[in-house]
Order: structure tokens, then C-alpha cells, then sequence
């Protein structure tokens, strides 16, 4: 297999003070867990847009199998009445191990086009909450952006612990004052971001990637460690996905590995990323090939480099789209299993 690359987000004229990328005090081999004993990921397929749920089989990361007999299992009741992207999430802080939220965009792209989803598409994020991973409901879709936004698409989050609060982030374009109805030329697409600690109210959002290159959209991180991180996203001009890596924090200063043009791979989206249950620093990617038969899972053992290899395809599932994996514990997976059955 071949060694695949990343680079540099910001080009030589903009960058910013450069970082230290020597690792060596930054806890970057997460333990494996033995407590995880299998993957639950979360999906749309095709152009389907609910939500499935596929569960690993046994602990392993490279296969899956379509859970409630390959139906889904969250069919959305407002706004478009379409998911798509959707991003589940464990709670942090106080809600570690009690609750979990799964989010995602309000689209359903076979009722609109992709030029009108972004000029008049829904500004508001889908939100669907759980105590134990097997109900869902509080089903709601709660505004993030003014009605300068055209849309708010592949929302995500990330528990901040030194805010104690949940980093929520997203894709917006944005139409000026005097052009209420759209017809212009918006902005780029830019990253945007607000704070919650409930995923019902929202702090003023603000940006979060708003250089070059523009139109940057589906963002993911990996947490390192003592306060470093992975960041994974989409160019939606040259259409590949990169990562950059930060040693100080969220919102520090971030540099890629590998120079200022490599790309993990070209013609994808949606990354989804997230560690092993029993190798120590090895982490999954996922990377949604659109155009054909959706994701395909990469992994590496040394994130921090950018070196990523795919992976064994031969029990992956093919069309499932954009969305999130949770490791889960073995009473977890028996829970699944019990009321969802294969």
C-alpha cells in the first residue's frame, strides 16, 4: 500500500508563526481501551437522507453490517424532513456516559438543487438526543445563522474541556444585507463555530476558517492529546481533503505535515476519523467517494505525520454516506444488537 500525504492549509505569505512539530511532549498514542469492544457508526446512503445505523463486527474497525435490517432508523419530522451528514457525539463533562447527541444538515437535495440549497437552504441544525444510544427523540432544528447565511450544511462538534462546552462547527455561505433574496454572488464558504453546552441554545457564531484556501467545508478533529489536535477537512474548490495539526490547542496555531500541496486524496468528502479500540496510536479515516460507491476506510499509526494507508474493503459496506463512528462498549453493542437487530 501507498503512503498518502497532507499539507499546508495557509499559503507562504499568510503563515502564521511557525510551530514546533516535534511530538515528543504531547501524549500522541492514545491506549487502546479494553473496554471498547466494537464501532457504531452512524450514516446516510446514497441520497437517502435518515439516518442507518451499522455496527462493527466484533472489534473490527474495516467491517460492518447494516443494523434494524437495513432501514433507519431516524427519519426526521421538520424542516425538509431530510438528514444528511450526520455527526454523533458523546457527551463530555457531566454528560460522559449519559447522553449523546446526534446532528446533522437539513437537506433533502431530491426536493431543491445544489445551487438553490445554497442560496435559500435551511440555516438551522438537526438535533437528536439519547441516555443509552438505542432511543433518540428531543428531535428538533435549532437556528444557527442570520438570514444573510444561504445554508448551514455538515455541522459537527467536539466537547472543548478547558471551556467545558461543546465546540459545534459548520459550513456557511453568506449573501450581503442589501441581496435578501439570494441572487448575487455569496461569499466563499467559510468554517463558522458557536459554543453550547446543550445543543438547544447557541452562542453568536463567529468564524472559525475564513482564508485561503476558501471554500473550505466538512471538518473533523482527532484529539492527540495535552491539548493537540488533528483537523480534517474539504476543499470544495480543488475537491480533495487535507489535515493540519495543532500543539496548542483548538484554537492555536495549525501546520501541515508534508508542504503546502499534498492531499490525503482528491475527488472526496466528508471525512470521519477516529482511533482504534486495541492498537494503541492507530487511528481510522474515512473518506466519502461520492461520485462512486461512498466511503472507503484509510488508517495510520502516526497521525501526526499525515501518513495514512487504505484499508481492507473486502467487509465494508459500499454506499454508505457521510457521518460519524462511535467506539462502544460491549454492553453497548448488546443493547444495539437487542433492539436493532442485523
Amino acid at each position: 500500500m501507498r503512503f498518502l500525504t497532507l499539507l499546508a492549509l495557509i499559503p507562504a505569505a499568510l503563515t502564521l508563526p511557525t510551530q514546533s512539530l516535534d511530538f515528543a511532549d504531547y501524549a500522541l498514542t492514545p491506549r487502546a481501551d479494553p473496554s471498547l469492544t466494537g464501532y457504531l457508526g452512524v450514516f446516510f446512503l446514497g441520497d437517502k437522507p435518515s439516518v442507518y445505523f451499522y455496527l462493527s463486527n466484533g472489534n473490527n474497525a474495516n467491517s460492518l453490517t447494516a443494523l434494524n435490517k437495513g432501514q433507519p432508523v431516524i427519519n426526521p419530522t421538520k424542516g425538509t424532513r431530510g438528514v444528511r451528514d450526520p455527526s454523533i457525539i458523546e457527551g463530555g463533562g457531566a454528560e460522559k456516559g449519559k447522553k449523546w447527541y446526534i446532528i446533522g444538515t437539513d437537506l433533502d437535495i431530491a426536493k431543491t438543487t445544489w445551487d438553490a440549497s445554497q442560496r435559500t437552504g435551511s440555516r438551522g441544525i438537526f438535533v437528536w438526543e439519547s441516555t443509552d444510544l438505542i432511543t433518540w427523540n428531543k428531535e428538533r432544528l435549532v437556528t444557527v445563522e442570520d438570514a444573510t447565511a444561504g445554508m448551514v450544511w455538515a455541522p459537527s462538534s467536539i466537547y472543548d474541556t478547558a471551556k467545558g462546552e461543546y465546540l459545534v462547527y459548520w459550513a456557511s455561505k453568506f449573501y450581503p444585507t442589501s441581496d435578501p433574496n439570494h441572487t448575487g454572488t455569496p461569499s466563499s464558504i467559510r468554517i463558522r463555530y458557536a459554543y453550547t453546552k446543550d445543543f438547544q441554545s447557541f452562542s453568536p457564531p463567529k468564524d472559525y476558517i475564513n482564508k485561503s484556501p476558501t471554500n473550505i467545508i466538512d471538518l473533523e478533529f482527532l484529539s492527540l492529546g495535552n491539548n493537540a489536535y488533528a483537523r480534517f477537512m474539504k476543499d470544495e474548490t480543488a475537491k480533495n481533503v487535507f489535515t493540519e495539526i495543532s500543539t496548542t490547542g483548538l484554537f492555536g496555531t495549525w501546520s501541515r505535515p508534508g508542504g503546502a500541496n499534498a492531499v490525503i486524496s482528491t475527488g472526496v468528502e466528508g471525512p470521519a476519523v477516529y482511533w482504534d479500540n486495541q492498537v494503541a496510536g492507530k487511528a481510522h479515516l474515512l473518506l466519502d467517494f461520492y461520485g462512486s460507491d461512498g466511503y472507503r476506510p484509510y488508517e495510520s499509526t502516526d497521525v501526526k505525520s499525515g501518513k495514512w494507508t487504505a484499508s481492507d474493503r473486502s467487509a465494508w459496506p459500499k454506499n454508505l454516506r457521510h457521518g460519524s463512528v462511535l467506539p462502544v462498549t460491549a454492553g453497548q453493542v448488546d443493547a444495539l444488537k437487542k433492539k436493532w437487530g442485523s
